[in-house]
């Protein structure tokens, strides 16, 4: 129960806590509210509420972007692998590219039927009589091939039938097994060297006589052979290929067999050595040695061929004897030319077919068969005896006739290219085949480059969406590798529209993709100019369209760098976000230079005595579209560190340059009237119990504060133009600084007059200033402006300008910067603090009458039963301890050493104004104790009269006028006698005495007198004597005159 009631006060703690907190807030921003009043708001327009407009729009836009590392890149799976192709799952938006009349084809089915059909259609249906391979056969059986090719071509039944009895009555096809011996690896060694001499033989089981061998690799286990034998099939369906791998051995003597042992390898070499000697010695034969052997079913062999490695084995005997590396495939004699022809015309009417039935939307048939379309397909290559390029170039160019009308996924195109890129580069296709290849290639890429133009249209991120842009990539890559024919124009201006004109540039893949990126560009600018409009035909409207224009663009550029970029620079090495943003430089630049031009020079000239609303909205708009231009031109540290100084936008803050300055000069005259409407609402009591400034100074940093703020945001680049703004920002800063300080005296002043007249007292008499808190926050609020101004200056970025200057420029004009700017900072400082001081003497001034009042009672009548003593120390404490309580340390000190002058000065003034009025002595002395008294009270140390030098004054008049007459006449004797005592010659002459005391009396015997220096001719001398007392009251005795004697 403890703990929890712990946790429910820690509970209700916090809440309370909050509620205060948020009724401090609200109450502040009612206080905010008023003081905005003036202005609209003006300085946190521009200050803080513009710098969280430009973080909203920074968070919408994203960090500024980072090229990202090659290990990044490497890290990255390819989400466009060549390897596999995947079914999209729906389709593409269908682009305007697919209906441009210049890139559509004609009734592709009507050409296809017009080439010589019904010789076509008997050519397939004998060859899906006579199959060859296993692996599709499997799957559909003579009857469902024969039915999918009778609807793919579409035959009535009648001719169907006819064309089948004609193919049976037709004898079989002659078939060839085409088989290359590519290599071998791991075999075992059959001489001594530890190596053997392998070579190959290979036959068919139904003719083991009629065999091929391959040439002999010496001293190797791992052969090469790379060579091709092809072998006439009789039954194709039942036959077997046999493999044989042997160790070829020479014809040698047995001399010639003892010159190897130094080839010998171990032990186990030595004794196959031995044994050949020994079998050479005896019977003179040299038979070559057995590897292994494999067996491979021709029925295993797939329709389009396959290569495989095929274990050697040997009978009973189950070590691994090595694997040889062997391609089959099927084959029939036939017209090269024809054939392919044949298969284009299949490849069209097939997919035209498949696209039919299979209702395949647009953009995702990805090469899939029907198993009956792929099993027609492969026999016909395999029979026709079709190479692997023959049957992709005859699938690129039916394809690419297709895709004109019923697009198909790019990823088809992207494998294609990568396996013509060979063949074209080797020179391997004919003449005709190559202007086959370019035909379709220029369709290929036109629609390429235009699913690249018309990219937006896209849905950004989907995984089909990227897998198609990275096939047209793919494709383009492929394509940018091969030489384009001298005589082919791959890009023709009427099909190309949105090229430029030509004008002599050998446009290559790499320059059409950059021209489409651009205009691609274009296009979305444009549409993004049409589709958004100004609200209304005003200045502050027409600059919002242009920052939503721009932050358009801003979004389009981070999606091509997030989306697109990487693949763009990784596909092709193309840097598709820079080109755009390089682009939208130029569109952005020349659009915004003349808004900007035309606002700035159109500003009006403040007016004094009058607010402009609507000028300082647009302002605040001018400069946010100042740091909209900025973001963008800090994308171009990033896209094109090598071309900066060619952007005109990098120079985007010269366009505002007079604008700037204007408002820096509207911002000083709203500073004043807002610091004015702060002095006035200022109450002159703490913001907080921690502090010891009322609200007024808290608005008038505030105001600085959102200066600072504006500054920091606008990030000026130039540093020449910067120091100029700054010195400006912080002259103004002074300036208002030193109002502040006038305003607030004058308030201060104001407030105590307020709480004077309502205070009721009964006499003029008992009237007497009393410090109050007002004049002590007051003080501190000038103090907390004073202390602020360098601080400010700092934040400001003042050193880091210097220094810069000092870099770009040299140090001396640096030097000199920085002592201009010190010397406004330290002017400011020490006005303010003469301010400060002025007030402190105006607080003491005013208690001047009361402390002179309190000095003159107890002058006179300190020593009857009148206080005027008490209340004099009474008032001082009363008031310096209210100084004490709300001033801060250094301030209380200066006010107190103000307070101690002017009561000296009073005391002096006192003293000196009664000397001509005869006081009596104890009026002095009076004074001279109360000065004592004071000098105790202000705890001025050791030196009673330090700080103050009229105090060595009031000092000695007090000490000289306090003294009764005999205490003056006696102090008048003593100093004589200190004079004497100091005296080296006597001027005088000198006077001999001997005195001593008897009881009661002093005998006095004068002796003589030398050195007289005689007053007149006669020199007749007479000593006195007497005593200050005697001299007081009786006459002074003297001694006998002694005439004409100097030495008497």
């Amino acid at each position: 129960m403890d703990e929890e009631a712990m946790w429910k006060g820690f509970y209700h703690k916090i809440v309370e806590e909050k509620e205060a907190k948020e009724r401090e807030s609200r109450e502040k921003t009612d206080h905010e509210l008023r003081i905005q009043e003036s202005d609209g708001g003006f300085f946190e327009n521009l200050g803080t509420l513009l710098a969280e407009k430009a973080r909203a729009q920074e968070a919408v836009e994203g960090p500024l972007p980072q090229r990202c590392s090659q290990r990044d890149d490497d890290e990255d799976e390819d989400e466009t692998s060549e390897g596999t192709i995947e079914e999209p799952t729906e389709a593409l938006l269908e682009s305007d590219s697919d209906r441009d009349e210049n890139e559509r084809a004609l009734d592709i089915v009507v050409g296809s039927v017009g080439w010589n059909i019904e010789e076509l259609y008997t050519a397939l249906v004998y060859m899906t009589q006579h199959q060859i391979g296993y692996d599709v056969s499997n799957e559909c059986g003579i009857d469902a091939l024969l039915n999918h090719l009778q609807q793919a071509f579409k035959v009535d039944n009648e001719m169907h039938e006819q064309v089948l009895e004609e193919t049976r009555n037709m004898e079989a096809p002659v078939m060839h097994l085409n088989v290359e011996v590519i290599e071998a690896k791991e075999l075992i060694s059959k001489d001594a060297n530890g190596k053997s001499d392998p070579f190959c033989a290979l036959y068919l089981e139904s003719a083991p006589t009629r065999r091929y061998n391959t040439a002999v690799k010496t001293a190797t286990l791992a052969p090469i052979w790379e060579e091709h034998f092809e072998l006439p099939l009789d039954d194709a369906e039942n036959d077997t290929l046999c493999l044989e791998v042997w160790d070829f051995d020479a014809a040698e003597t047995v001399p010639e067999k003892m010159s190897k042992v130094k080839d010998v390898k171990g032990v186990r070499g030595l004794v196959k050595l031995a044994k050949e000697i020994a079998v050479t010695a005896t019977t003179g034969s040299h038979d070559n040695e057995f590897i292994g052997r494999c067996r491979i079913p021709l029925r295993d062999i797939p329709v389009n061929g396959h290569t495989m490695w095929y274990p050697l084995e040997k009978k009973h005997k189950s070590k691994r004897r090595g694997v040889v590396r062997l391609r089959l495939a099927f084959s029939a004699e036939h017209n090269t030319q024809v054939a392919a022809q044949e298969h284009r015309h299949l490849i069209r009417i097939l997919l035209l077919h498949e696209l039919e039935i299979e209702k395949v939307e647009k953009y995702c048939w990805c090469g899939r068969w029907s198993a009956p379309a792929e099993a027609l397909v492969l026999q016909h290559s395999a029979q026709r005896g079709l190479l692997a390029r023959n049957v992709a170039l005859a699938q690129w160019v039916e394809y690419s006739r297709i895709h004109q009308q019923h697009p198909l996924n790019f990823a088809v195109f992207n494998k294609l290219a990568v396996e013509l890129a060979r063949p074209l580069e080797n020179s391997l296709f004919s003449s005709d085949e190559s202007r086959l290849f370019w035909d379709a290639t220029r369709k290929i890429i036109y629609s390429c480059l235009n699913s690249i133009r018309k990219i937006r249209r896209l849905a950004p991120g989907d995984k089909n969406v990227m897998a198609q842009m990275g096939a047209i990539l793919g494709i383009l890559s492929s394509i940018s590798s091969l030489e384009i024919p001298k005589d082919f124009d791959l890009f023709p201006p009427k099909m190309f529209g949105w090229f430029p004109e030509p004008d002599g540039t050998v446009v290559d893949i790499m320059k059409g993709l950059e021209y489409t990126v651009i205009q691609g560009g274009a296009e979305w600018f444009d549409h993004i100019l049409s589709n958004n409009t100004p609200e209304a035909d005003t200045d502050d409207d027409a600059l919002k369209y242009h920052i939503k224009v721009i932050q358009l663009i801003r979004a389009d550029l981070q999606r091509a760098l997030e989306i697109y970029d990487r693949m763009f620079i990784k596909k092709v090495n193309f840097p598709y976000a820079r080109t755009l943003y390089v682009y939208y430089e130029k569109r952005i630049s020349d659009m915004c230079t003349i808004i900007i031009e035309d606002v700035c020079l159109r500003l009006k000239r403040i007016e004094l005595e009058k607010d402009d609303d609507a000028e300082l909205t647009l302002g605040t708009t001018l400069f946010e579209l100042y740091l909209t231009l900025q973001r963008y031109a800090v994308l171009g540290t990033v896209f094109c560190l090598d071309g900066l100084e060619h952007l005109k936008i990098q120079n985007y803050h010269e366009w505002f340059r007079s604008g700037v300055a204007h408002w820096l000069d509207i911002a000083v005259y709203k500073a004043l009237k807002r610091i004015s409407r702060a002095v006035e609402f200022d109450t002159l009591q703490p913001v907080d119990s921690n502090v010891q400034y009322s609200s007024s100074a808290v608005d008038t940093l505030t105001i600085f504060y959102q200066i600072k703020v504006f500054w920091t945001q606008l990030a000026w680049p130039d540093v020449e133009g910067s120091y100029t703004f700054i010195a400006k920002i912080i002259d103004d800063i002074c300036k208002c600084s030193i109002s502040y300080a006038d305003m607030m005296a004058t308030k201060a002043e104001k407030v105590d007059r307020q709480m004077q007249e309502s205070e009721n007292t009964s006499s003029v008499y008992d009237k007497k200033f009393e410090v109050s808190t007002a004049w002590c926050f007051a003080i501190n609020n000038i103090d907390y402006i004073r202390t602020s101004i360098e601080p400010l200056a700092n934040d400001l970025g003042l050193q880091t300008i210097i220094e810069t200057l000092g870099e770009n420029k040299t140090q001396q004009e640096a030097d000199r910067c920085r002592q201009t700017l010190q010397l406004i900072i330290d002017n400011a400082t020490d006005t303010v603090k003469n301010e400060i001081i002025d007030l402190l003497e105006v607080v003491a001034n005013k208690m001047q009458p009361a402390m002179s009042r309190y000095l003159m009672e107890g002058a006179e009548l300190i020593d009857t039963t009148s206080n005027a003593m008490d209340r004099l120390l009474q008032y001082l404490d009363s008031n310096i301890t209210t100084l004490h309580d709300n001033l801060n340390e250094d301030n209380f000190e200066r006010v107190l050493l103000v307070i101690w002058q002017i009561m000296s000065e009073t005391l002096f003034q006192l003293v000196h104004n009664n000397l001509e009025k005869r006081r009596p002595p104890s009026f002095y002395s009076n004074l001279h104790r109360t000065l004592h008294t004071l000098i105790r009270f202000f705890n001025l140390g050791a030196d009673e009269t330090a700080n103050v030098q009229v105090l060595k004054k009031i000092e000695r008049l007090l000490n000289l006028h306090g003294l009764e007459t005999a205490e003056l006449i006696h102090r008048y004797h003593l100093e004589r006698f200190k004079e004497q005592n100091e005296m080296e010659d006597a001027l005088h002459g000198m006077l001999t005495v001997k005195t001593h005391f008897t009881e009661n009396s002093l005998n006095v015997q004068i002796l003589n007198a030398r050195n007289l220096k005689a007053m007149d001719s006669n020199g007749d001398f007479i000593g006195k004597l007497s005593t200050l007392e005697r001299k007081l009251h009786s006459k002074s005795k003297q001694t006998k005159q002694r005439l004409k004697e100097v030495k008497p």
